[in-house]
């Protein structure tokens, strides 16, 4: 076939091979698209001057006919998709036929059909087998696609709210607001909103432009199982804290055991933490009881560390100030060697070596009657 004949300026890649699949004619398209020169490949084999992936050329032959196949060629280190169809001529004397190969470039069009396919796997894997609901809806909040392994959990089937509008339907949630602004433009997200009798997270993705009219993406999350076990963590914290509460209150007693009189007796490790709660605790006391006396019963205390004995001295000073008196009572040797170690001035600071002793003394005072406190 002569060269006129190939069509050297049609936008397509047009090449001939005779019967042995040699090239006599090259077109411009084929130099342009393929980095081949005419004169560089006219004479020599196909398969030389355009190697194939896989396959051979043969087979373009034998499959011809009136759709096109996509073939993979090797151009140096590069790939590329020419899709193309053969035409088989006899030659002028009727011998053997030969072929014209008509083609074009489709590699960004196999590249994109590939990488389509590679998210829709990758979707189908997310949706089958997460606890995720995926969704679309269009600017008026009609939905246009649901499906998930999460719905099939809650015994919906896919597809079943098509149609319906996400405004009507879940409008007692409350999220109307975040939907709208989600479909005019803002990223939104919501958490653990309960729905159906479970808890969801989800993230509300807006769409600009798309052909099929979709405006907006949710991906809905299930997160009972983690809800559940957060409130069930949080019963449990709220419970241990009210029995911290109990402890602290069963480890420091403020006892009013006469009229105007409180003791607090003090057992085991106390440090500078646990002796702000006694201070705090006591002041109050002293002040909802009006009382004259607070005694500070230390005898279940064996060691306390220098902070503490500063701070034993300073509640002492605030009971006084309240218009209470202070009084120490069963101060371990230690302790003593402490507060000494410390220059502490205890000359103004009632201290008696037992409780009994300091009760006689509130009760010589004169400020309280000799019958004991009714409550």
């Amino acid at each position: 076939m002569r060269e006129s004949s190939l069509l050297q300026d049609a936008p397509l890649i047009v090449f001939e091979v005779d019967a042995g699949f040699t090239v006599v004619a090259w077109n411009r398209r084929a130099e342009l698209v393929l980095g081949r020169d005419a004169g560089e490949v006219v004479g020599r084999d196909l398969a030389e001057v355009l190697p194939l992936a896989r396959g051979s050329w043969r087979d373009l032959v034998d499959e011809a006919g009136p759709k096109p196949r996509v073939w993979e060629v090797r151009l140096g280190e590069a790939e590329r998709a020419i899709e193309a169809w053969a035409q088989m001529v006899p030659d002028a004397a009727g011998g053997a036929s030969r072929t014209i190969v008509y083609g074009h470039d489709v590699t960004a069009r196999v590249q994109a059909e590939a990488q389509a396919a590679l998210e829709s796997t990758m979707l189908t894997a997310i949706k089958e087998n997460l606890e995720i609901s995926l969704w679309a809806t269009d600017e008026r909040g009609t939905f246009l696609f649901m499906d998930g392994k999460s719905m099939r959990s809650l015994g919906m089937t896919p597809y079943q709210f098509l149609g319906q509008n996400i405004f009507e339907m879940y409008g007692a949630a409350g999220n109307n607001e975040r939907i709208a602004a989600a479909i005019a433009g803002q990223p939104e997200v919501t958490q653990g909103v309960e729905l159906h009798g479970h808890f969801f997270d989800t993230w509300y993705i807006p769409v600009a432009e798309d052909p099929n009219q979709v405006r907006l993406v949710g991906v809905t999350l299930n997160v009972s199982e983690a809800k559940r076990a957060e409130l069930e963590l949080r019963g449990k914290l709220e419970l241990i804290e009210r029995q911290q509460e109990v402890i602290r209150v069963l480890a420091t007693p403020i006892i009013e055991v006469w009229d105007g009189v409180l003791t607090m007796p003090i057992v085991g490790l106390i440090d500078t933490a646990r002796t702000a709660e006694i201070m705090d605790s006591l002041l109050q006391a002293v002040t909802q009881t009006r009382a004259r006396f607070a005694i500070l019963d230390l005898t279940g205390v064996e060691v306390v560390d220098t902070g503490t004995a500063s701070h034993l001295i300073k509640m002492i000073q605030a009971i006084r100030l309240l218009g209470a008196e202070g009084i120490l009572t069963g101060i371990h040797p230690t302790i003593a060697q402490t507060m000494v170690a410390l220059g502490v001035d205890l000359s103004h600071v009632g201290v008696h070596a037992k409780l009994r002793d300091a009760l006689k003394r509130c009760i010589r005072s004169g400020v309280t009657s000799a019958r004991p406190s009714t409550g």
